[in-house]
């Protein structure tokens, strides 16, 4: 059974960092590349983020690069995205993916607020 299980949300002040975690199961996770997509209230999910199968290449939406990291661990089957210098329009249910498998995960919300 396939399983894309995200972690690591939650609320953050403006200026402060979370770290998501996605737990990939039930199928090679090594051979695939991985994505995160967000999807704040009343908008359509965006892309993030992604990383090839093996890790050496990455790519950005221009409105979190620079403050955001995305990477993977193919021994552990997990793929990480560390965001830093959050903004409330970071604000979103943040969903990890394999995109040419059509594999999502369940989102973690990430809310950024004074």
């Amino acid at each position: 059974q396939v399983k894309l299980v995200e972690s690591g949300g939650g609320l953050v002040q403006p200026g402060g960092s979370l770290r998501l975690s996605c737990a990939a199961s039930g199928f090679t996770f090594s051979n695939n590349p991985a994505s995160w997509y967000r999807q704040a209230p009343g908008k359509e999910r965006e892309f993030v983020a992604a990383i090839t199968s093996g890790g050496g290449t990455t790519n950005y939406a221009d409105s979190v690069k620079g403050r955001f990291t995305i990477s993977r661990d193919n021994v552990k089957n997990m793929v990480y995205l560390q965001m830093n210098s959050l903004k409330p329009e970071d604000t979103a249910v943040y969903f990890c993916a394999i995109v040419r498998r059509d594999y999502w995960g369940q989102g973690t919300q990430v809310t950024v607020s004074s």
